[in-house]
């Protein structure tokens, strides 16, 4: 879909972009979406900072008499 973009017309989306934004809100939109980005990656993974950790739990040795 994107392959036939080159310079030029990504040069006129970022124009249309700090247009429609302003360049104060720019960073704080791409800090959004990379943490967006980094917290759907996270609960792809599994991991989570919700869950709290377990230790591994030791089977009980038994004692022969």
């Amino acid at each position: 879909m994107f392959k036939n973009l080159g310079a030029f017309e990504l040069l006129i989306i970022v124009a249309i972009v700090v247009l429609l934004f302003g360049g104060k809100k720019i960073p704080e939109l791409m800090r959004g979406l990379g943490k967006g980005m980094h917290e759907f990656k996270k609960s792809s993974e599994g991991h989570s900072d919700d869950e709290p950790a377990v230790p591994p739990v030791n089977p009980p040795t038994q004692n022969k008499v």
